[in-house]
């Protein structure tokens, strides 16, 4: 599932925050509900991590 910054979280849990070519940049804790954070760098996004 890919998430992008500002959208709402669709389940509690961690998220990878994948850059633009594809590394792993961080990993976050988000609540259902909360909006994704804004990123450091143009082109990231993040992903569910199950």
């Amino acid at each position: 599932m890919r998430l992008d910054p500002g959208d709402v979280c669709p389940r509690t849990g961690a998220y990878r925050l994948i850059d633009r070519d594809g590394r792993l940049v961080n990993t976050i804790y988000v609540g259902e509900g909360e909006l994704m954070p804004p990123t450091q760098y143009s082109g990231c996004h993040y992903e569910w991590e199950s």
